[in-house]
């Protein structure tokens, strides 16, 4: 049986690749339990590699090492991938303040992070782990791991402890502390359910549909591009019903007549101004003009093509050549405007209105090939992991440090991430991957990360406990948690009257935890904490881990 020892306890290739296996296979059964609406997840697999690693069940320190990095650089490349298209648009409108509301609570959780260091005493390193645990952050984690190893040549297992000790409160405190705005605050529901009605029909860029009837003789002969001439709003004429019944897919040369019916898409905001140029608003729902026009259809095509990839919906000119609308453009789960400026990247899908053969026409254009879009990009996701690293060893001097500060192998694969999946069409970089593919990236990644430091932590993680002050630790996690969370909540509602659920998505999104938006998604009438929560999702996450190096060279 000393097959079976060694494969255990040994030092072996088939060692380290069967305990790695058991130490994620009994991490995600465990991730399956759920106390109330919450759950810790996959960190799960970062207790269990702890308690084989108590145990003596551990892996070769080189592997452990290479895994850990691996692991991690999968699983923030993916998440670059995933916010990319999304990361830059975030800083625009209203999304400026909830940003920098999410920075204030990241900034906030340092900061009472080292302050609790000062009063204390307790060694900065080891303070940096669990504050990361304390905000449910694992790249951050892995930064500061990762930078403290640059720096000093080794690994310091209490930045494994301090996280493991502070995350499970932290995911508690996190969704406690949205529950406790509510009370502190004297948040009335009813209140905040109309203020959120308030909100949509005053500011909200939400795209509306409606019907018009044309009855400004100003406009009768007009062609749709002088009428956009005339009236400088945002609007698109999605289809033209004449006085007949005969429809129509408008082009910018199309002229209206009068008693011309038109289905209009544009702004709420803009819907009166519109109707009052125009003529008058009538009742006629997306269904009736469906039965009205048997000879269009709506289809959704996928971009699938890489030479049209980078192009904007005006240089194709689909409405002059192929007689089709584009109603819609959806780009990683998020519908865009489709404006005649919008550039088009693989993998978006456009929703088009026209007559069948004209959108089979557009369709072998554009590509709409599903094994294409099935089909791995690996050059475009290697080839940016190899950008990342490089990108992440660059160090940069920043004044009043006692050294360079790199990226890391967390950092630089993450800002490259986010970088090509912007701006990758530009250079012909496809980057591309299905929602499921990414997702299956991300779990692979995060799981090994999670499981190497467990299994590197767990020697000497009962002594910590009993003999160090480990319990204590807890406490001070759940300070860093709660502190921040409330102060921001605070200034967001008093200094920029923002609403209940909106302060949900942002603080749920602070410390990346999508357990927090869970919750706050089951108690919700609304999606205004998802959309908040998107919009200072990157920016948290691009924070986090530039933080944590960051802190990590001022204990040093």
């Amino acid at each position: 049986m000393n097959w079976l020892e060694s494969l255990f306890f040994g030092d072996t290739i088939a060692h380290a690749v069967l305990i790695f296996s058991l130490v994620v296979t009994i991490g995600v059964l465990l991730g399956r339990i759920k106390f109330g609406s919450v759950s810790l997840g996959v960190t799960w697999v970062l207790f269990v590699g702890i308690v084989f690693g108590h145990f003596n069940m551990g892996v070769n320190d080189t592997i452990i090492q290479f895994v850990k990095e691996f692991g991690l650089i999968l699983f923030v490349f993916s998440v670059g991938l995933q916010v990319g298209p999304g990361f830059f648009s975030s800083f625009k409108k209203g999304g400026v303040t909830l940003n920098v509301l999410a920075a204030i609570i990241v900034l906030l959780a340092c900061a009472v992070a080292y302050i609790i260091h000062l009063v204390t005493g307790l060694n900065m390193v080891t303070m940096v782990g669990i504050l990361f645990g304390a905000v449910t952050n694992t790249p951050g984690l892995g930064a500061a791991q990762q930078t403290y190893a640059d720096t000093m040549g080794q690994a310091d297992p209490s930045i494994a402890m301090g996280y493991a000790m502070a995350y499970p409160l932290g995911v508690v405190f996190i969704t406690l502390s949205i529950v406790a705005i509510k009370f502190l605050f004297g948040m009335k529901i009813e209140r905040e359910n109309e203020q959120a009605k308030a909100e949509e029909s005053d500011g909200t860029k939400a795209a509306v549909k409606f019907s018009v009837v044309v009855k400004n003789e100003a406009i009768v002969g007009k062609s749709i591009e002088q009428m956009h001439d005339l009236l400088d709003k945002d609007y698109v004429v999605s289809r033209l019903c004449r006085v007949d019944g005969k429809i129509e897919i408008p082009t910018g040369t199309t002229k209206v007549q009068s008693g011309d019916k038109l289905l209009l898409i544009t702004d709420e905001q803009n819907r009166d101004t519109i109707v009052a140029f125009i003529g008058e608003q009538i009742e006629m729902e997306t269904k009736e003009w469906r039965e009205l026009d048997q000879q269009l259809v709506s289809r959704k095509i996928v971009i699938t093509k890489e030479k049209v990839s980078g192009k904007t919906l005006g240089q194709l000119n689909v409405r002059a050549l192929y007689g089709v609308n584009v109603t819609r453009v959806t780009r990683a789960g998020v519908d865009l405007v489709a404006a005649g400026d919008l550039q088009l990247q693989f993998g978006d899908r456009v929703l088009v209105v026209g007559a069948e053969e004209n959108i089979d026409a557009l369709a072998s254009v554009l590509g709409n090939s599903a094994k294409d879009l099935r089909h791995p990009n690996l050059m475009g996701i290697f080839l940016g992991i190899a950008v990342g690293v490089i990108f992440g060893s660059i160090p940069f001097a920043i004044p009043g440090m006692p050294q360079a500060v790199k990226l890391g192998l967390a950092g630089g694969p993450l800002i490259v991430a986010i970088l090509i999946s912007s701006f990758g069409y530009k250079f012909k970089v496809v980057t591309y991957t299905t929602q499921s593919a990414n997702m299956m990236l991300r779990e692979i990644g995060i799981s090994l990360f999670l499981a190497a430091v467990g299994l590197s932590a767990g020697e000497g993680f009962i002594d910590t406990i009993v003999n160090d002050g480990g319990y204590m630790w807890v406490l001070y996690g759940v300070i860093i948690t709660v502190v921040p969370l409330l102060i921001g909540a605070a200034i967001g509602r008093f200094g920029w009257k923002l609403n209940y659920y909106t302060l949900m998505g942002v603080m749920a999104a602070s410390c990346t935890n999508p357990s927090a938006l869970a919750y706050s998604n089951s108690v919700s009438p609304n999606n205004r904490q998802a959309i908040s929560y998107a919009t200072v999702y990157p920016l948290c996450m691009f924070l986090r881990v530039l933080t944590a190096q960051i802190m990590m060279l001022i204990a040093l």
